[in-house]
């Protein structure tokens, strides 16, 4: 494998007692630096738990299990594991299927894609899960292209090349897809009636690479196949039984939450058969799994436009050191966040709260007046919390903003900081000269899993991820405040990114086109007449 060292992280930065897996340094969500081997030329040793989630259809699950069965990736090491979502007639396993194939049904008390997913999960044993839609037929080296990446490193969110294909299918018999996936007959970019769709493709494109949107990249967790280490999976919590739609991306938003690196591996080639339903009845998709997604993923567009409002998981949570302050001065920090913009956070006040006792105390000479002030007056608010010593971060709110005690933080200083560090795609936004930091919760996850101490976690951070300041006048509650930002602000700023990266590459074309039309003898002189 290839890559720099980061200075205070272990290769195998593992809780004592946990079985050893690799754990190279992964900067953002750069997977090039990883080198995987060529198809057929190293040795597997991690068994991977096939589960395939599937209600009807029993003509395409038999093509989907004739394409298991020819995987060249070793069957001694390969499991495959049916969910029967309450199907009726119920399924049955074709007598054309992999060698260790089993079928289970659904656990009761649910139904849906992740209800069954999440009951084959528990019913499987191998090292990595592998996801597979029941319509899929997989290409011969489809196990084995996902499978080399999780011998590399234990993190990884590994997605299969889909390309989904209009029916009709009636010519595909098991035993003809078994044969033509032995012999490699189908090429592995058949495009005359199969595409990738078209904002994956963009999506991809725009996380890729050492300068890529790595805050964006749980976004591409979409699709038909996919792979996790089951200890990672176990750690992001597994899949959510309770959602029926965008249950993949649900577990990409929290797979990344903790620190994961999206890897999409063009050489594991699937074709859907069929497309699916956001294709041609994408409207009523959406508006379906929206409010579900919305409560668990702030980084929902659709949700950074919603009406101020507590949610499920907040935007982010803000830690305010409220120790030997006034109560009039943090409640003006205080009210100002809960009525700022974003609304959706969770303001956690540190202090002595257990002064706050219910025993005989004065009324106006109280030396802890202010303490039993600010207990009082945010008692009964939903997005206030009190913490008398350390608290645990939130797992899934993608931002945490600290605030020193004293500091007169603005209410517009979580946007103007969020903005900075999507726009800087950084881990890290410090306040010049001192005041507020904002952490990203992806950033610092990635650093733990790297095995950073404590005392090297922003160093690390730093490595892997980058830091950004902020000037102290554009988080701080002094002088003349500037604009608020509008309510779309993250829309706008993902919007204008996008429009500078293409813009960027097209100067890059055009300057590669000139080099190459004047062998490089006028580059200097063309680009120097442009300044």
């Amino acid at each position: 494998m290839r890559g720099d060292a980061v200075t205070g992280v272990r290769s195998e930065g593992l809780p004592a007692g946990a079985a050893r897996a690799p754990r190279p340094v992964v900067r953002r969500n750069d997977h090039t630096v990883l080198d995987p081997p060529a198809l057929g030329e190293w040795s597997p040793v991690l068994g991977v738990s096939v589960v395939v989630p599937a209600f009807g259809g029993q003509e395409k699950l038999d093509l989907t299990l004739a394409s298991l069965a020819a995987q060249g990736y070793p069957s001694s090491l390969t499991e495959v594991v049916v969910v029967d979502d309450g199907s009726a007639p119920a399924l049955r396993l074709p007598e054309l299927r992999p060698e260790n194939t089993r079928l289970v049904p659904s656990l009761p008390g649910g139904w849906g894609p992740g209800h069954a997913v999440h009951s084959g999960v528990l019913a499987s044993e191998g090292e990595v899960v592998l996801r597979l839609d029941a319509d899929m037929v997989v290409f011969r080296d489809h196990l084995e292209a996902q499978m080399r990446w999780h011998h590399l490193a234990d993190y990884l969110a590994v997605l299969g090349d889909t390309v989904f294909e209009e029916g009709p299918f009636h010519d595909l018999t098991p035993e003809g897809v078994r044969r033509m996936v032995l012999a490699a007959e189908w090429p592995r970019r058949r495009r005359e009636n199969a595409a990738r769709p078209a904002w994956i493709a963009e999506l991809l494109e725009a996380v890729a690479g050492p300068a890529g949107a790595a805050h964006r990249a749980w976004e591409v967790f979409t699709g038909a196949s996919f792979s996790v280490r089951r200890a990672f999976l176990e750690e992001a919590g597994g899949i959510d039984p309770a959602l029926s739609l965008g249950e993949d991306s649900e577990l990409g938003y929290r797979l990344a939450q903790r620190g994961a690196v999206f890897v999409p591996d063009p050489e594991a080639v699937g074709r859907h058969l069929g497309v699916p339903a956001t294709e041609h009845d994408g409207p009523r998709v959406l508006r379906a799994s929206r409010p579900a997604k919305e409560d668990r993923i702030p980084l929902m567009w659709s949700r950074r436009q919603a009406a101020w409002r507590s949610w499920r998981v907040p935007y982010a949570q803000i830690a305010v050191d409220t120790r030997g302050q006034g109560y009039d001065g943090v409640a003006a920090v205080v009210d100002g966040l809960l009525g700022g913009a974003p609304a959706d956070i969770e303001v956690v006040l540190s202090g002595e709260w257990s002064k706050a006792g219910p025993g005989r105390h004065g009324m106006l000479d109280d030396p802890d007046l202010d303490v039993r002030l600010l207990k009082e007056y945010y008692r009964c608010e939903p997005r206030v919390r009190f913490c008398e010593g350390g608290f645990e971060p939130h797992p899934d709110a993608p931002f945490r903003l600290l605030v020193p005690a004293g500091f007169p933080v603005a209410p517009h200083a979580l946007a103007v900081m969020a903005g900075i560090a999507d726009r800087e795609r950084a881990g890290l936004v410090l306040t010049r000269g001192g005041g507020p930091r904002l952490e990203r919760t992806s950033a610092f996850a990635r650093a733990r899993l790297l095995g950073a101490s404590p005392e090297d976690l922003d160093a690390v951070v730093a490595d892997v991820w980058g830091t950004a300041e902020a000037e102290r006048d554009a988080v701080a509650a002094t002088g003349e405040a500037p604009e608020p930002p509008p309510s779309d602000w993250d829309r706008r700023l993902k919007k204008a990114l996008r429009k500078a990266e293409r813009a960027e590459e097209e100067a890059d074309r055009w300057e590669r086109r000139i080099r190459a039309l004047t062998r490089g003898r006028w580059t200097g002189l063309t680009l120097w007449g442009t300044r």
